[in-house]
C-alpha cells in the first residue's frame, strides 16, 4: 500500500529535544516521513467463531487484503472503494474479526498462550491483545483481564462478548495489587502504560505532549509494573513485556533493570519473520545488561506500522 502523508502534515512541529534524541535513535528524515503518513489498517480473523478461509472468502468482493507475516490470523486491509469505516461491515458485528493495529499483534504471539494455562493480562482494555490471547487459548483455561480504568474496561467487555469470549475474568485495580493476590500465572502480559512514541501516526497530539519528564515518570512506574508481574509469574512461566513506546528509557532501560535483580531473568528472541533495529544495549551513557538484544524493537519505517517495543523474559526453573 502507498505511503499517505497527512494531508496537514507540515504543521506539525516537533520540539528541539526531541528532533536531538531521535536523530541518536534512528534515521530522523525516515522516521519523520512514516510517523507523519497515514497509518495503514489492519484485522485480526476471529477463529474462535470463524476460520480465516471462510471470512477471507466473505471479506475479498469489497476488500483487498494482505497477510501480515507475523500474524497468521492477520490481515492489511484497504477498500477497493476507498472506504475506511472497516468496523462498519457485518462481519465485525458478528465478531468475525477485531480491527487491530498490525505492530500491537506480536506481543500475544510471542507470549504464545495454550489452552487450559492460567494467564494475566495485567493492562488489558481496550481488549486487543486480550482476545487475541483468549483465541489462542481457545476459550479453555483462565485469563484475567485488568486495567485501572472503568471506561476502558466497559469497551473490553463489549469486545469480549462480541466475539464469543468466555474464559476471560476482568478486574478493576492497580496492577500492583497482583504482589500480594497470592494467584501465580503461566503466562503474564504486560503490555505497559507508556509515552506512546510509537503511536503517533494514529494520535499526532502525542506529538506536543511528548517531554522528557514524562519519560522518566512513565519508566518509574513500568519498573514497578514488571517488578509484580516478575512476582506473580510461575518458575519456568513466560512474560512478555511490551509498549508502543520508542523510548530505551520505557523499553531497554525496564528490562535490564529486571535482569539485574532476577538471575532467574532470560530473555529469548522474539523469532518471527518481520524487519527491525538491534535493541539498544546503551543509550546516552547508560549501559543495559546484554541480554536486551534479544528483544524486538521496531520503529514506524521497519514494516510500516507503530513502533513498537517486545521483550520475552523466561523464569528460569533453577
Amino acid at each position: 500500500m502507498e505511503l499517505k502523508p497527512f494531508a496537514d502534515a507540515g504543521k506539525y512541529v516537533f520540539k528541539e529535544k526531541f528532533v536531538e534524541r531521535y536523530t541518536k535513535l534512528t534515521d530522523w528524515e525516515t522516521f519523520k516521513k512514516y510517523t507523519l503518513s497515514f497509518l495503514r489498517k489492519s484485522i485480526r480473523i476471529n477463529t474462535l467463531k470463524i476460520n480465516v478461509e471462510e471470512c477471507l472468502a466473505r471479506l475479498e468482493k469489497d476488500w483487498n487484503l494482505e497477510p501480515i507475516p507475523w500474524c497468521k490470523e492477520g490481515f492489511f486491509i484497504e477498500h477497493k472503494g476507498g472506504r475506511l469505516d472497516v468496523g462498519n461491515t457485518i462481519e465485525h458485528v458478528l465478531g468475525y474479526y477485531y480491527v487491530q493495529e498490525a505492530a500491537s499483534m506480536i506481543p500475544p504471539v510471542a507470549l504464545d498462550p495454550q489452552p487450559g494455562e492460567t494467564i494475566l493480562d495485567m493492562a488489558a482494555a481496550p481488549g486487543s491483545k486480550t482476545s487475541q490471547i483468549a483465541q489462542y487459548m481457545q476459550n479453555k483455561g483462565i485469563l484475567i483481564a485488568n486495567d485501572v480504568k472503568g471506561d476502558r474496561l466497559a469497551a473490553l467487555g463489549i469486545n469480549l462478548q462480541r466475539l464469543g469470549i468466555s474464559n476471560v475474568a476482568v478486574t478493576l485495580m492497580q496492577g500492583q495489587q497482583f504482589a500480594s493476590s497470592g494467584i501465580m500465572f503461566d503466562r503474564i502480559l504486560l503490555d505497559a502504560p507508556c509515552t506512546g512514541t510509537g503511536t503517533i501516526r494514529k494520535s499526532p497530539k502525542t506529538i506536543n505532549m511528548w517531554n522528557p519528564d514524562s519519560i522518566r515518570r512513565m519508566s518509574k512506574l513500568q519498573q514497578k509494573l514488571i517488578e509484580v508481574a516478575w512476582s506473580c509469574l510461575k518458575p519456568g512461566g513466560t512474560l512478555v513485556y511490551s509498549t508502543c513506546s520508542t523510548e530505551p528509557e520505557e523499553d531497554e532501560a525496564v528490562v535490564s533493570g529486571l535482569l539485574e535483580r532476577h538471575p532467574d531473568a532470560k530473555v529469548v528472541p522474539t523469532m518471527l519473520p518481520i524487519s527491525h533495529k538491534p535493541a539498544f544495549t546503551e543509550f546516552e551513557g547508560d549501559q543495559y545488561n546484554p541480554q536486551v538484544a534479544n528483544c524486538l524493537r521496531l520503529f514506524p519505517q521497519d514494516n510500516d506500522t507503530e513502533g513498537f517495543f517486545v521483550a520475552k523474559i523466561v523464569k528460569q526453573n533453577d
